[in-house]
């Protein structure tokens, strides 16, 4: 299958490019499926995908309300790292880097992936110490980092200014990590699942669930009631909606996440620069703009908007760092509704009611996870179990009290 070969641009050019065949289907739903995933993202879509392929149950759906990668998947800064400090998260995000390494063979979609290395800031004693704990567990667990002098980020960063308001001490690197496209991680999975049969199903909004003594039987949609025999939600920011639909509660807060973008200028910077003492990251995309983030929100809201005190927020300390950035324009800002529990991990679990199951609550870096979540999250869903790499993350662990802290381990939380 290559319907992007040279052949074939040159063919298609030559009417204009009006007649490229759907990269995939748009069925009418059924009445009744195997598994149904509710969420149209790369998380979601990645679950779709393994289920088929590597589960051999091909008789999935994946319900979207809008369009697939509309939501939090094209609504974020593309970062890829593995670089996380207790085991149970390097455990999962060190699975998804793995995949992610050869995911474009794996797609037959090029996704873009970047290997550009991403570099942690430290700015303080404090700062220091944390990369210092975090850089040597994570040595241990099998994971490349490197500790920087302020000399050998110079050298790795020519334009960086170590002397600012905010002085750089040192930094953490981890060379394998670094950015992929979005909406190219989308539309691979999206094809790819659509071509071992999986139906994806857009503009259709999920209204409520038909439970029968506590087991999960039907959907209730805008396009009809669908059966299942099991289901999987995976709606980031919007799950503490369904499962409030389901009959039951998630520790979870809603905040957007607000990102902005540059002009396209030629290329200056070649790998991620990440800061967690003055909370600003920065990388330049493929076209040449500079994809600029910061933290999350300090408010619940569902507004997909970007607002003028995190421009402050995030341009201040940024053009401390490169100055030189400091006469870009920049071009557009949005917000991406992230799902945050109370100790910075996610949730892949099964829940209160049978044969329903959750995957959320990936706050600020689901993008890096979405292979590794997605496989894990299938395989999870045809046994009936969690995988052992998701089992940490269970719903249980908030009653229990066996937390996977990561709220100051992760760095930056992206």
């Amino acid at each position: 299958m290559k319907p992007y070969s040279l052949f074939s641009l040159l063919r298609n050019s030559v009417a204009y490019h009006q007649n490229w065949q759907q990269a995939w289907r748009s069925p009418e739903p059924q009445k009744h499926y195997d598994i149904v995933i509710i969420g149209g993202g790369g998380h979601g879509l990645a679950t779709a995908y393994y289920l088929a392929k590597e589960c051999g149950i091909r008789n999935v759906a994946v319900l979207e309300k809008g369009w697939i990668g509309g939501g939090n998947t094209g609504r974020n800064t593309t970062i890829v790292r593995s670089n996380y400090l207790l085991d149970e998260s390097a455990g999962i995000y060190e699975h998804s880097m793995k995949l992610w390494e050869g995911l474009s063979q794996d797609l037959n979609f090029n996704v873009m992936f970047s290997q550009r290395g991403l570099l942690h800031l430290a700015h303080s004693v404090h700062d220091m110490q944390e990369i210092g704990r975090r850089g040597n567990a994570i040595h241990l667990n099998g994971i490349d980092s490197e500790f920087l002098t302020p000399a050998q980020i110079k050298e790795m960063v020519p334009l960086i200014n170590l002397d600012c308001r905010y002085p750089i001490m040192g930094g953490l690197l981890q060379r394998r990590g670094g950015t992929a496209r979005h909406d190219a991680v989308a539309w691979g999975y999206a094809r790819a699942a659509d071509a071992l049969g999986v139906d994806i199903i857009q503009n259709c909004h999920v209204e409520g669930f038909d439970i029968q003594q506590n087991e999960v039987k039907a959907i209730r949609t805008s396009r009809g009631t669908i059966t299942a025999d099991k289901v999987g939600c995976v709606v980031a920011g919007h799950s503490s909606v369904l499962a409030e639909m389901a009959g039951f509660r998630l520790p979870l807060e809603s905040v957007p996440l607000q990102a902005l973008v540059s002009e396209p200028v030629k290329p200056v910077l070649d790998c991620v620069i990440m800061s967690n003492g003055i909370h600003v990251y920065v990388s330049q995309s493929d076209k040449g703009e500079l994809v600029v983030g910061a933290g999350s929100d300090a408010y619940n809201s569902y507004s997909q908007r970007g607002s003028f005190d995190q421009i402050e927020h995030v341009v201040g300390p940024l053009v401390e760092l490169f100055p030189i950035f400091s006469r870009l324009r920049m071009l557009r800002q949005w917000g991406g509704i992230v799902d945050v529990t109370v100790d910075r991990s996610p949730i892949l679990s099964k829940t209160p009611v049978n044969n329903l199951f959750f995957n959320c609550g990936w706050g600020t870096g689901g993008f890096k996870c979405t292979p590794g979540s997605g496989h894990l999250f299938a395989h999870s869903l045809a046994s009936g179990d969690m995988h052992p790499k998701a089992a940490p993350f269970s719903i249980n662990r908030f009653n229990t009290g066996a937390l996977v802290d990561e709220g100051a381990a992760a760095a930056v939380a992206h």
